[in-house]
């Protein structure tokens, strides 16, 4: 389960997924920033353009989106776990930039299903 894996690990798997199907994203070109707090804290980036998805650790481009949450929360997300606009609306999320691209990327991790990666 992705609970016990790694925030590095966990976007190991979300770059591996949206590379091998990369129908979702085959029309969008955005950069994602996540500013992850708690124990296994980071900034990681999630480019996206045009079919093809990277994930950096650190900042490599100037995000269009910056979602700031804990470790706990952001893995809760990625399994479907968490609603996106119920975290926001309860302060667990916070969101800087295009609130257009970040509900975007939900229904889009949404479509790879990651909570059923093992």
């Amino acid at each position: 389960m992705l609970e016990s894996k790694s925030v590095r690990e966990v976007w190991q798997e979300i770059e591996k997924v949206m590379n091998e199907r990369p129908e979702p994203i085959l029309k969008m070109k955005a950069v994602y920033q996540y500013d992850i707090t708690g124990d296994d804290s980071g900034t990681f980036q999630l480019l996206i353009s045009y079919g093809t998805a990277h994930v950096v650790e650190g900042t490599e481009a100037a995000p269009d989106c910056t979602l700031k949450l804990s470790d706990q929360n952001f893995k809760k997300m990625i399994m479907g776990k968490l609603n996106g606009t119920a975290a926001f609306m309860t302060g667990k999320l916070k969101i800087q930039g295009s609130m257009g691209l970040a509900l975007k990327l939900e229904g889009i991790l949404n479509e790879y299903n990651l909570s059923e990666t093992a």
